[in-house]
């Protein structure tokens, strides 16, 4: 009797066990499934993100930027990488507001493609002409890659100081569209020679204008979110100037700064993840 007894409570015992197992299981069950199909709705409902990227002075889209530009559509952005006036081949070949016709053009193309939030993104002088823009624009946010090319800086007016003012020279005695040779400079390169007419060529080296990196800042809407992008290893003069830049920003609440363990050049493939971060929070932002 006794060891039917204990049999039977064993049985028992075991069988309440089994069910308590399918009941937890069934739970987890539910729980996973809602939580893909909550990921999946927020996924679906997230609005079309475009983006336009821009490359360094004397770059392609094809180089530093290519990588960053494959992995925004590989996540599912809408991407235009675009050719600027201060690539390798063009050489200034139009003015700052050309320019800007430019970028108008591509984010309504992307728009007809369905993008729903626009972001700028630039690197180096890209970087710099993306916080003129969006200081100007409407535009849901601004992606500053080491912005660099401010033509205010001490160094910039130092090296290109004569051709400025040659510039302006020859615009005052009708030759503003005759292409003549110029200085430019970079930080890696030195100064070294461009082609480009008179008008064209002070529109983008103007002190006053608009490659003026504090002026642009200044000018920064404090709807707009900006991320802005320091690299550790980047050149001691860009981290100099950018660092107190960056904190003379508007306050906004998806406005960050992200330092990434690279150089200069590999600023824009070494932030891939924290763009895609970064985008998928600020296209939550408030309609502009």
């Amino acid at each position: 009797m006794i060891g039917e007894y204990v049999y039977c409570r064993i049985q028992r015992g075991g069988t309440q066990l089994v069910q308590a197992m399918r009941v937890f299981i069934m739970l987890v069950l539910a729980i996973i499934t809602a939580g893909v199909s909550h990921a999946a709705t927020a996924q679906t409902s997230s609005p079309p993100i475009g983006i336009v990227i821009m490359h360094g002075k004397g770059g392609m889209p094809s180089r530093h930027v290519a990588s960053l530009a494959s992995s925004l559509e590989d996540k599912g952005c809408l991407v235009a990488n675009l050719e600027m006036p201060w690539s390798e081949r063009r050489e200034y070949d139009v003015s700052v507001i050309a320019a800007e016709k430019e970028v108008e053009e591509a984010f309504a193309a992307l728009q007809k493609r369905g993008a729903r939030k626009l972001f700028i993104a630039g690197h180096s002088q890209g970087g710099m002409f993306a916080m003129y823009y969006g200081g100007k624009h409407p535009v849901d946010g601004v992606i500053a890659i080491a912005p660099g090319g401010s033509v205010s800086s001490q160094a910039f007016r130092e090296k290109l100081g004569k051709s400025v003012e040659r510039a302006r020279a020859l615009i005052a005695e009708g030759k503003g569209d005759t292409k003549t040779r110029f200085d430019d400079f970079e930080s890696s390169k030195g100064t070294y020679p461009v082609v480009a007419t008179p008008a064209a060529y002070l529109s983008w080296f103007n002190p006053a204008g608009a490659m003026n990196m504090p002026s642009a800042v200044r000018s920064m809407p404090p709807k707009i979110p900006v991320l802005w992008i320091v690299a550790k290893n980047d050149y001691p003069p860009l981290r100099q100037i950018n660092l107190p830049l960056f904190r003379s920003l508007p306050p906004h609440r998806f406005t960050r700064l992200y330092e990434p363990d690279s150089d200069h050049r590999g600023a824009p493939s070494a932030s891939r993840d924290e763009i895609v971060r970064w985008l998928a929070e600020a296209a939550t932002a408030e309609e502009r």
